[in-house]
Order: C-alpha cells, then sequence, then structure tokens
C-alpha cells in the first residue's frame, strides 16, 4: 500500500493536534481528507510528508518509515503545501529547473511535467506575471518532477476562481489516474468530482473512512423535503403527515421535512396541502450529499 498510518499522535503544548490517527491508502486511490479548521490536517500531512515528527506513532509512504527513512519517503513524495511556496522573480522554466537540480532529475522532465499540467501557455513568464490558477499548476509541476509514486496536496485550490477551480480538479483527476492522490480541502464539490473515498478528521480523530458512494448512500431510510406554502402552517399540523421525524421552520413559509421512509413523500406533501387548504408553491427533494455527511460527522460536541 502507498501509505500506512498507525495511531499517529502530535501535541502542540496542551493541545492534542492528532489523537492516535490510523488508517491505509492503497496504490491508485484519490482519497479526500477533510475536517473542520484546526482538525489536524495539515499536522497529519507534514508529518506524512517529514516536515515535522510525530509524537506516537508510526507511518510509512511507499514502504518507507518517516521517521526513519526520510530521503527515502521525499523521493517517492511529491507535496503541494497549502500556501505554495514559489521564487516570484524566476521565470516558470527557471523555477522548475532550479527544482530538477534539486531532485536530480534529467532537465528534458522539465518540458513533461509543463506539457502535463498545461503550463505551456504560460512557461516563458515570470511566475510573479501568472494568475493564481497558474501558480497552482506551477507547483503541481514541481511536485511532479521526480515522478513520485504519491501526491500530498494540501488545499490544492485555496483562492482559485471557479474556471480556475475546475481545471486544477481536472489536472489532478487526470495525474490520479496513474498515481496515488491524498489532498485536504475543504470544497465538498471537489472532492464528490474527484475522489474515490473519503477520510474525515475531527477534533484530531478519525470520524469516518469510507468510499464515497457508500458514504453519501447511508440512512437510505432518511428523506429530506423542502417545501413553500402559499400561507403559514403549524409544525402540528404538519405532524399528521405519515413517517414525518422531523419539521423546520425556515423563512416565510418554507419548511424542511424530514421522513423516514422508503417512498417518495412529496405526494403526502401534495396530499397535505389540499387537505389543509394550503399551495405548495415550491417542492424539491434535497439528496443527501457530502455536505450534510460532513457536517453531522464534524458537529461541536
Amino acid at each position: 500500500m502507498s501509505i500506512e498510518v498507525k495511531g499517529i499522535s502530535k501535541n502542540y503544548g496542551a493541545q492534542k493536534a492528532l489523537d492516535a490517527v490510523s488508517f491505509t491508502v492503497n496504490k491508485g486511490e484519490i482519497v479526500g481528507f477533510l475536517g473542520p479548521n484546526g482538525a489536524g490536517k495539515s499536522t497529519l500531512m507534514k508529518i506524512l510528508t517529514t516536515y515535522i515528527t510525530a509524537d506516537e506513532g508510526e507511518a510509512q509512504v511507499n514502504g518507507n518509515d518517516v521517521g526513519i527513512a526520510q530521503k527515502a519517503v521525499q523521493k517517492s513524495v511529491g507535496y503541494l503545501p497549502e500556501h505554495n511556496p514559489l521564487y516570484l522573480d524566476l521565470y516558470v522554466r527557471e523555477y522548475l529547473a532550479f527544482n530538477a537540480d534539486v531532485y536530480k532529475v534529467n532537465k528534458v522532465r522539465i518540458e513533461e511535467v509543463i506539457n502535463l499540467t498545461g503550463l505551456t501557455p504560460e512557461a516563458h513568464k515570470k511566475i510573479s506575471a501568472l494568475s493564481k490558477g497558474y501558480r497552482q499548476r506551477v507547483g503541481l509541476a514541481s511536485a511532479l518532477l521526480h515522478d513520485p509514486e504519491v501526491l500530498i496536496l494540501d488545499e490544492p485550490t485555496t483562492g482559485l476562481d471557479p474556471n480556475q477551480l475546475v481545471e486544477i480538479r481536472d489536472l489532478i483527476k487526470n495525474i490520479g489516474k496513474d498515481k496515488t492522490v491524498f489532498l485536504s480541502t475543504h470544497i465538498m464539490q471537489e472532492v464528490e468530482a474527484i475522489c474515490d473515498r473519503v477520510i474525515i478528521i475531527n477534533h484530531g480523530k478519525i470520524v469516518t473512512d469510507k468510499k464515497l458512494k457508500s458514504l453519501v448512500k447511508e440512512d437510505k431510510l432518511e428523506q429530506v423535503i423542502e417545501v413553500e406554502f402559499d400561507i403559514a402552517t403549524t409544525a402540528e399540523a404538519l405532524q399528521t403527515l405519515p413517517n414525518l421525524t422531523d419539521a423546520k421552520k425556515l423563512a416565510g413559509n418554507n419548511w424542511e421535512l424530514t421522513f423516514n421512509a422508503k417512498e417518495d413523500m412529496r405526494p403526502a406533501v401534495f396530499d397535505f396541502a389540499h387537505d389543509n387548504g394550503l399551495k405548495t408553491l415550491q417542492l424539491s427533494l434535497k439528496n443527501k450529499n457530502l455536505e450534510t455527511v460532513f457536517r453531522e460527522m464534524t458537529k461541536k460536541k
């Protein structure tokens, strides 16, 4: 397997950033590592890339222990930190040539990663003249120079506009066809678009680790319907709806209704409206998605 983490803990004074974290990532997986701010995501990524050491536990990347074989780990990992460190006064090819010397790789590889990351139209420019999206591409190109087996990406799309976000997302997905990708992000759509699996961390502990498809299909009996009536009604009146477990008042005459049922409950809501002299101005079935799962898993205790 590409990444193996066993009982990793890390403290910053009295604060426990990671608390006995364990998981594995198999070769070829694209795994989304999610959690609220301060949950421990960046700390774990820094441990996996040998930037910092753990207080307890052990971790291996491509069979190399991060605490003992740091050089071997660094050779097999491409890392893009949250704040992409670039020399802005260098030209794109100049910056990549500098990093190629550090990695001791053939300069031919520079053109390969420029093509791979879609940098060709901007490769003649200084990095300072590039947009945020292209700067992220430079960071990815640098991380790919030594053709690593594992890519560790910390918030790779931070600060990008919607068009840039889609471009970098597609780039990561394409790269993930040949490599193991472990990435953190706060953008749920990004994970839903490119990841095979999701690991969610909260208060330094893993709270879920599942395939994306199975995670968002859990609680098949739970059904959430958002409805807007033309005039006001009450929670007491809505309790007559079959299989209703919760009725949450929203703005105006809008309600969020939660049911525990296999069958589609929208016809029952229409019937309720008709029987109570109401009209339904809007009605939608809200499918469970990664965002709702994330909120459930990371609620403050």
